[in-house]
């Protein structure tokens, strides 16, 4: 998407479209890697000098109050941050700390929930990932 595309996609939500929030938006769009907010500040703040952690964490905060991405409390108290470009659960590794996506369709049981209103769902497994099960 370009910038004016997703300029125009953030104030159709209520966002005051900032560069520094379409940047960041654009970067949890492309990004599969569940982010914290310190990872975001230091990916974009070579390209973006003016961009502080205050402003990646407020920022972060007002996508997921509109709904434009997740917060995941997986581990302790660092919060991740995921695009929901389709419905996943997620596989938390206990040995790298690596957070995997885990196809899965809409679980059926939340849609027959009556009289329940199901704003937000996370599945989360956590164990050791192939990669360090492997490893001797």
């Amino acid at each position: 998407m370009s910038f004016q595309t997703l300029d125009q996609f953030l104030r159709e939500h209520g966002i005051k479209a900032s560069y520094q929030r379409v940047r960041i938006f654009d970067f949890m769009r492309q990004t599969r890697t569940h982010p914290s907010v310190a990872q975001i500040y230091n990916e974009l703040h070579p390209q973006i000098p003016s961009l502080s952690l205050a402003t990646v964490y407020n920022t972060l905060n007002l996508f997921v109050e509109k709904g434009l991405i997740t917060e995941l409390k997986v581990e302790g108290d660092e919060a991740r941050y995921d695009y929901p470009y389709e419905p996943h659960a997620h596989f938390v590794c206990h040995k790298c700390g690596t957070i995997y996506d885990v196809p899965m369709g809409t679980p059926q049981a939340c849609m027959d929930m009556d009289g329940f209103i199901v704003k937000e769902t996370q599945i989360v497994f956590k164990g050791i990932c192939p990669s360090c099960r492997d490893k001797k």
